[in-house]
């Protein structure tokens, strides 16, 4: 690798950084509001929210490396060619096929990175978010039973356990249970422990010796039962439903095409997500190329149109996935072809591009 190979890397990891940034910022305000309010309105910790942003980051980086691979390639030769430095370049006799192959090695690691979270990453992630979900809720039982203060674990339920003496295990517990509108409980109890049973999703306490109140429509009926011991179930709050589809594998889709004569649109779309787990990774290498050309001819766009530039380049890569989608499910193309489609586009493009530019 000579000085100027390890000077364009250079040129090239600067934006692609700062870009890399702005897009998974972006792409992670649509989560927001839910974030606020589990940190806000469920009482979940500001770590287990940063916890949550990193479970969320492989999903993320699969949709921003790409755009962020494009955008530093077109920055850093825009930049090139607007001070003259690509004049330079090929003044001392390199081809513009030769100052592309660091351009090339850097979206080949940005393809291995995209690769591997596409294979690996988006899986592990969806599975990861599930557990930590899982886990938040337990915790939040428990600040809600620790630490002797009104709180809410799910909907429509209010727990209360006083606040214990240095030392000493937490005592007595009050549950106001308002669940059913037609029926309000009211329960308490002198000692109690928690269930929890993650596998199946299920949470709740164990009470004993207490009494459960069925709260009167009227002042003539009160309805009072005691107990020794009583389970008492808790419904997780919508907050941490965090839903994770089980994607059918290659042999069911194939059978399920084969008995519908391949028109079940649902199953075509299955077997399109799996020709572009790998026709995706391989976009970043093309658009990583594409953007030399691009760079060079809008040479005065400057850092931050030639962000702007490719954010357009990327929103018409994802309508023509869309274009290509839509095509498989009208049954106009085999979803290998829909899959591929925006990728042999995009090769063509940056082919008569790199060309244009290296006749000037």
């Amino acid at each position: 690798m000579t000085i100027l190979d390890r000077y364009i890397l250079k040129e090239l990891f600067v934006p692609f950084s700062i870009s890399l940034c702005i897009l998974c910022f972006i792409v992670l305000t649509k989560e927001m509001l839910r974030l606020v309010e589990l940190l806000v309105t469920n009482g979940v910790g500001l770590l287990a929210v940063f916890k949550i942003i990193g479970n969320l980051m492989p999903s993320f980086l699969v949709l921003t490396l790409p755009m962020a691979c494009l955008i530093s390639s077109i920055t850093t030769f825009s930049r090139f060619s607007f001070d003259k430095e690509l004049v330079a370049m090929r003044a001392a006799g390199l081809s513009l096929l030769r100052i592309a192959v660091p351009v090339l090695v850097f979206s080949f690691l940005v393809f291995l990175g995209t690769l591997f979270l596409s294979q690996w990453g988006q899986p592990w992630s969806s599975i990861s978010l599930k557990k930590l979900a899982i886990s938040l809720i337990q915790d939040q039982l428990h600040l809600a039973l620790d630490r002797g203060a009104f709180n809410e674990p799910a909907d429509d339920m209010m727990i209360f356990v006083p606040k214990p003496e240095s030392g000493e295990k937490a005592r007595g517990v009050f549950i106001l249970d308002r669940r059913d509108p037609a029926q309000k409980i009211i329960i308490t109890a002198q000692t109690f422990q928690m269930l929890e049973n993650p596998q199946r999703k299920q949470f709740g306490i164990r009470l004993y010796e207490g009494e459960i109140h069925h709260v009167p429509k009227d002042d003539v009926q009160h309805h009072q039962v005691a107990f020794s011991t009583y389970d008492f179930k808790i419904h997780v709050s919508p907050a941490f439903n965090i839903a994770t589809p089980k994607r059918p594998d290659y042999q069911h889709i194939m059978a399920e095409l084969e008995k519908s004569g391949w028109r079940d649109t649902g199953m075509l779309r299955r077997l399109m997500e799996y020709y572009k787990d790998l026709g995706f990774p391989v976009a970043t290498l093309i658009l990583g190329v594409l953007g030399m050309p691009v760079g060079i001819v809008s040479k005065r766009s400057g850092r931050m149109r030639g962000f702007v530039l490719g954010i357009f380049i990327m929103v018409g890569y994802y309508l023509l996935n869309v274009l290509g989608e839509f095509s498989v499910t009208a049954l106009f193309l085999h979803p290998f072809a829909g899959a591929w489609l925006p990728n042999a586009l995009l090769l063509l493009i940056m082919c008569m591009l790199f060309y244009r530019a290296s006749r000037r």
